[in-house]
């Protein structure tokens, strides 16, 4: 499988119809958000070459959701946080530390458990989006 995302975790909004990479913005009374665009387009400013960036209220927003890439790696339920060299960073999301354990993962702090794995032996590299409203998320 080849690298489909530009990062294991984003936001992603759509705005006016079309989607966008996104970043949260809190302001004082309510959640804007930053869409950034590698096109030029109306209303968006280049902060960098290839990078257009127009930040709107997360109400004109037809959705905001946070996106990240989870698999299986024997046989086990991960999310994962990076690669290198042909090796992902694996989080596990089951909740065993006996199945921990058994995996040889290592313990990065109290209920985390992280490997790195060879990619070929990662199966069903899958994005996960999760809605992000009002209601289950404070910025």
């Amino acid at each position: 499988m080849t690298s489909w995302h530009s990062s294991w975790h984003s936001y992603r909004a759509r705005w006016r119809g079309a989607d966008y990479s996104a970043s949260p913005e809190p302001h004082a009374l309510e959640l804007w958000v930053r869409l950034r665009s590698a096109a030029p387009l109306d209303g968006f400013e280049e902060v960098e070459p290839g990078c257009h960036v127009r930040t709107v209220p997360v109400t004109e927003c037809e959705w905001l959701r946070f996106v990240t890439v989870v698999c299986r790696w024997r046989g086990e339920p991960f999310q994962v946080h990076a690669e290198r060299d042909g090796l992902l960073l694996l989080e596990y999301l089951g909740a065993s530390v006996h199945t921990a354990r058994e995996l040889g993962l290592e313990r990065v702090e109290r209920g985390v458990w992280r490997a790195w794995a060879p990619r070929g032996e990662v199966a069903e590299l899958r994005e996960e989006a999760v809605p992000i409203t009002a209601e289950n998320h404070h910025f």
